[in-house]
């Protein structure tokens, strides 16, 4: 699980990083509007916890802003506002939770792994089909046919993101972006490797194939259209 943290608090959100990931959840904070935002538009995270009295851009924008883009990530609004007014408004605005400061940090443990298991669908299996192959993204498993393979969390994460943008460009920053997170060592070598990976997993007899784009990245195609 991977959470977006925007809050100004320095001595709050550095803090809450480390509390995060003492319970295995990665996480990433930002301090003014603008960055959070810009943040908050990647597909990387599975929470985000936004605070209203934010510089440059406050919350309640951030959180209109989104989900009028159809941004559906599940936001828990983290504040010292205890107004039932704002309560109201930042739900009305498409908030998912709302927890005021101070806060218990089992609270807010609890709160952010329930949005996860909302926002992730998890009892729903999810299968992507183009020709003859197919991703069961789940259990990271592959169909080319009948024949089967078995993907590493990487692997799937990354077919994933092709299939799901078939026919698309997909630069080297997107996909460390969206497969390894922002803050991940991975660096474009990793991206590189792990098509190779998946060319040989995916063999001749596949419909679809993964095409390098020199100087812009990568697309996945069915084979008649490549």
């Amino acid at each position: 699980m991977r959470v977006l943290i925007i809050e100004d608090e320095v001595n709050l959100a550095l803090p809450l990083v480390a509390l995060l990931e003492k319970n295995k959840i990665l996480a990433d904070t930002v301090a003014d509007g603008t960055s959070g935002l810009m943040l908050a538009r990647k597909p990387v995270y599975d929470v985000i916890v936004l605070d209203i009295m934010l510089p440059e851009i406050d919350g309640f924008t951030i959180l209109k802003t989104l989900r009028e883009e159809h941004n559906n990530t599940p936001i828990l609004l983290l504040t010292a506002l205890d107004n039932i007014d704002d309560r109201v408004k930042g739900l009305n605005l498409g908030a998912d939770d709302y927890l005021t400061k101070p806060f218990d940090t089992k609270e807010l443990i609890a709160r952010i792994k329930a949005l996860s298991r909302r926002g992730s669908g998890s009892i729903t299996e999810e299968v992507l089909h183009i020709g003859n192959v197919s991703l069961n993204v789940n259990n990271a498993s592959l169909s080319i046919g009948d024949r089967e393979e078995t993907l590493t969390k990487k692997e799937a994460n990354l077919l994933e993101t092709l299939m799901k943008n078939k026919d698309n460009v997909l630069s080297k920053d997107y996909i460390l972006d969206k497969v390894w997170g922002i803050d991940s060592y991975a660096i474009d070598n990793s991206v590189e490797i792990y098509i190779h990976y998946l060319r040989k997993k995916l063999g001749s007899d596949a419909d679809v194939k993964i095409v390098t784009n020199r100087g812009l990245g990568y697309t996945l195609k069915e084979k008649d259209n490549a």
